[in-house]
């Protein structure tokens, strides 16, 4: 599976109603660690099949930052059933990131 990029008109439907754990890797054009991480993001979308991987402009995701309490990036959510069951904040591993995804 490949990572798709969503707005924030999208985030809500993206996170709920899903079967699967969705990722949604916050990030900024500018950002040197998101850039670095982004490589990571897409091995590991096209090797866990548990979970749908989203990626999110920060820079055009205002109120969605605000309410995940999104204040440095990278930062990666992770939600079932539409609720947030974990965060990780800043550049990780591939192992750290699948180790965080399959909890």
């Amino acid at each position: 599976m490949s990572v798709k990029k969503i707005e924030e008109k999208d985030f809500k439907e993206v996170i709920n109603n899903k079967e699967k754990k969705v990722l949604v890797d916050c990030y900024a054009d500018w950002c040197g660690p998101c850039r670095m991480l982004s490589p990571i993001i897409d091995e590991l979308a096209s090797e866990i099949d548990s979970c749908e991987f989203y990626k999110l402009n920060v820079d055009d995701a205002e109120e969605v930052s605000r309410e995940y309490g999104i204040m440095s990036i990278p930062t990666v959510l992770i939600f079932k059933d539409g609720k947030e069951v974990a965060k990780s904040i800043g550049l990780k591993t591939k192992e750290e990131l699948k180790e965080i995804i399959e909890k």
